[in-house]
């Protein structure tokens, strides 16, 4: 239990301060491509991808961890990604992100977390288990993506790296944005870690390394995977409501080590405060966070579990759940956000900006 607690609040608060300094969320780098045509965010999450990938296969090729079958639930990793997209979306935050914004004092992320919970609970072991058992009863065949081409996995891990290296690098030759900022208040190794802006591609980096170590890290308590969010966050509800410490595995941890990660990082930057939103954004809080748990628990994870590591391990599950993911996500993203602003702008008055509904 000790190893649990310990491994799993440590791999935790260290990424969840990470992910509050660098604004690291999945669902923006999805959204912002289309609603704000940024493309940084989704840059870097496709260097954590490459990183990780390289990383975990190095492991196991060194017999220090070992890769299980992934299944391809083909039918749940298409429409629980895609509903799993438009829960983000509403949400506000994907997985991880509602997770480190509840520890900044967001309590909207609060809302949404529980809902998360409550989703997936219902889903996988509740009154949705029926659902959940019909669209993740058909399977496909291999589980990796390199097993049916009939390759190394290695050729994969470098074509992708290739791929990302040049994208990195002709982002990085396009004329830097002039971002005004603030004199310092601090100096030293205080200004880099709670004051300096980090670049996303940093933070990126950071991330994929934090996802490697997280490998082993569970592993020596029994777990044989990385980095997850959804179960975790279905067991933290089950112990509350049970009692049951069987729950209480390294990824529970995690999970609670994120937003404490979060909320050390905020309140040293100065960012931590207690919000409460809007009742129409409460209202998506928790309606997104239900399709998040629902979608999420079809699907086989969430935007860690597929868009982050099985997508690093090049599993059928994990890129096919992933590109859904980013289909709703770009979906909701027109017919919430941007329809909906279309909508306010044309209800203002002459000479008055319609505020923003998310």
């Amino acid at each position: 239990m000790f190893a649990k607690i310990g491994l799993g609040l440590l791999c935790g608060i260290v990424l969840g301060f990470v992910l509050q300094r660098g604004r690291f969320c999945v669902v923006s780098a999805y959204r912002d491509v289309i609603l704000v045509k940024d493309n940084r965010m989704f840059i870097a999450v496709l260097i954590a991808i490459a990183v990780q990938s390289i990383g975990v296969y190095a492991l196991a090729g060194l017999g220090l961890i070992q890769l299980t079958d992934v299944p391809f639930t083909w039918l749940g990793a298409i429409v629980g990604g895609f509903v799993f997209g438009w829960g983000i979306v509403l949400a506000g935050g994907c997985a991880t992100g509602t997770w480190y914004r509840a520890g900044e004092g967001l309590l909207g992320s609060w809302i949404a977390l529980f809902a998360y919970m409550l989703g997936t609970v219902a889903t996988k072991s509740g009154v949705l288990k029926p659902a959940h058992d019909a669209l993740t009863r058909h399977k496909g065949g291999d589980a990796f993506i390199y097993t049916t081409l009939g390759i190394s996995p290695w050729v994969l891990i470098l074509l992708f790296a290739a791929l990302v290296s040049l994208i990195v690098w002709r982002h990085l030759r396009q004329p830097a944005l002039v971002v005004p900022t603030l004199k310092p208040r601090k100096s030293g190794l205080a200004h880099l870690l709670f004051e300096k802006r980090w670049h996303p591609f940093v933070t990126a980096l950071l991330v994929g390394i934090i996802a490697i170590a997280a490998w082993p890290m569970s592993e020596a308590t029994g777990r044989m995977f990385g980095l997850g969010i959804t179960t975790p966050s279905g067991n933290l509800l089950r112990y509350i409501t049970t009692g049951d410490a069987t729950y209480l595995d390294w990824a529970v941890f995690l999970v609670l080590g994120i937003a404490l990660g979060s909320y050390i990082a905020a309140k040293g930057s100065g960012e931590f405060r207690w919000r409460l939103p809007d009742v129409k954004t409460i209202r998506h809080n928790f309606v997104g966070g239900l399709l998040m748990g629902f979608g999420a628990s079809i699907a086989g994870g969430c935007t860690i579990g597929n868009g982050l590591v099985n997508t690093s391990l090049f599993t059928w599950q994990g890129w096919v759940a992933t590109l859904f993911i980013i289909a709703g996500t770009w979906s909701a993203t027109y017919v919430v956000i941007m329809r909906g602003r279309r909508k306010e702008t044309a209800g203002a008055a002459p000479g008055q900006t319609a505020p923003l509904s998310m």
